[in-house]
């Protein structure tokens, strides 16, 4: 069952995901519903954002169903005391800088870093690619992903499997035992279902599903 409370929108910050798109999320004074203190909310886009007149310091109305990301059903206007700040997309990646491109998809607007190469995106296709559903590598989670990007140790897929004990260990709450740990879980994951490697290399429109489909009619990866 979805549950609803008040409260307030102290700032909207924007996300980088791993296509490039920007996704506005909205910084929300700690609230707790149905036993699950709740401080972040997706806006979801900038259509979204401008359809509910959704703006900094307003008071909102903020529901979770199950497991789906909270968002922000509307705002309370009667509540409004003139410190409201309307919120604008940025021009430009708050991660990389590069230009954003406006693009439209299923009727709504989506602004869009150009650069494939900004290290929030590589960060992002890389979590997908060893999450449960794809590679499945236990052990290399996001703080160990995000040191091996800003270290500059890994840039793309092919990376993780050339990492060695030597270098994990060097990085930051990772030991020699936890970096020999990690190695071995990269060895195992080589061999998966095509159906999972197809879904972890995170092509645009293929999801599970699709995924599934892909690798029951070609049966190989060289097919």
């Amino acid at each position: 069952p979805a549950l609803q409370k008040t409260t307030v929108i102290k700032d909207i910050i924007v996300q980088v995901g791993r296509t490039g798109v920007l996704t506005p999320v909205a910084v929300l004074e700690p609230v707790t519903i149905g036993g699950v203190t709740v401080s972040r909310a997706t806006l979801h886009n900038e259509d979204e954002i401008r359809r509910k007149d959704i703006r900094i310091n307003d008071k909102a109305l903020v529901m979770r169903a199950g497991d789906v990301i909270p968002k922000v059903v509307k705002i309370i206007e009667s509540e409004r005391d003139g410190s409201q700040i309307p919120f604008e997309m940025p021009l430009s990646c708050p991660v990389c800088g590069s230009p954003v491109e406006k693009t439209k998809q299923d009727r709504s607007s989506l602004n869009k870093c150009v650069n494939a190469s900004c290290p929030a995106q590589i960060k992002e296709r890389l979590a997908h690619f060893v999450s449960k559903k794809a590679f499945d590598i236990e052990g290399l989670g996001r703080k160990i992903i995000d040191q091996l990007v800003d270290e500059k140790l890994v840039a793309d897929f092919a990376d993780i499997f050339t990492l060695d004990p030597f270098t994990l260990a060097g990085l930051e709450r990772m030991g020699e035992k936890s970096a020999s740990n990690l190695v071995r879980a990269i060895e195992k994951s080589k061999k998966i279902p095509l159906r999972r490697f197809i879904y972890a290399l995170g092509i645009d429109h293929t999801g599970e599903n699709a995924s599934r489909l892909i690798a029951e009619c070609f049966g190989t990866l060289d097919r």
